[in-house]
């Protein structure tokens, strides 16, 4: 995920995360990505996996919809501090989530395939991205669904603070590439704006949303 820090994705590693972590309380607002909301409110609960999962939000509101989650980060102080707001949850909730820490770029989903694979603002070079997204389209099971949320190129043009590397940011094709074709419907492949403040000033960004089913 990116924060509008400039560091360079191969300075983002794990200490960088963890250090990232370890230097708020929390980070993010503790509320679920609002387009994961939007696009997953009506999905009937199954097994889920939630590619980039920081502390943990995303990961709490499925697994207290019903789903089975399994949430990946490459932050073992992230993955910590989501357990444990998983563990105040209450209901069950822990019991729905697995935590695995691994770095996406070199890793592969596991099995069995998912009715739900989300990667929230996952924000790669070319080569690293497209090999991610093709294995996240694998891991989905036929008639599961794939959703994929990322800050929009447009971002750049309009002074949103952004890291300053315009091979991070893509468009809706650099997901459905990577759909076999006659496999996939591609159910929503937009782009949505939003007013956001950040450091103090109030931006209009743009999110690209892809949502593409698997056929049975």
């Amino acid at each position: 995920m990116t924060d509008g820090h400039d560091s360079l994705p191969e300075e983002m590693g794990e200490e960088f995360w963890n250090e990232r972590y370890r230097s708020s309380e929390r980070i993010w607002n503790g509320r679920p990505n609002r387009h994961l909301v939007a696009e997953a409110a009506d999905l009937a609960p199954g097994r889920a996996l939630d590619v980039g999962s920081g502390e943990g939000a995303d990961a709490l509101w499925l697994a207290t919809r019903g789903w089975q989650v399994t949430a990946v980060d490459i932050s073992s102080v992230a993955l910590d501090r989501a357990a444990a707001h998983a563990a105040e949850a209450g209901e069950g909730v822990a019991d729905r989530i697995t935590w695995l820490r691994a770095d996406v770029t070199r890793w592969a989903p596991p099995g069995p395939p998912f009715d739900l694979v989300t990667a929230q603002f996952m924000h790669l070079y070319p080569n690293p991205r497209a090999r991610l997204f093709a294995d996240l389209a694998a891991a989905v099971a036929p008639g599961g669904e794939l959703l994929v949320v990322a800050h929009h190129p447009e971002d750049l043009k309009t002074g949103v603070p952004r890291p300053s590397v315009p091979e991070l940011f893509y468009d809706g094709d650099a997901v459905t590439a990577v759909l076999t074709e006659g496999e996939w419907d591609v159910l929503v492949d937009d782009v949505r704006t939003a007013e956001q403040t950040l450091e103090e000033t109030t931006y209009t960004v743009h999110d690209l949303v892809v949502r593409a089913r698997r056929r049975t």
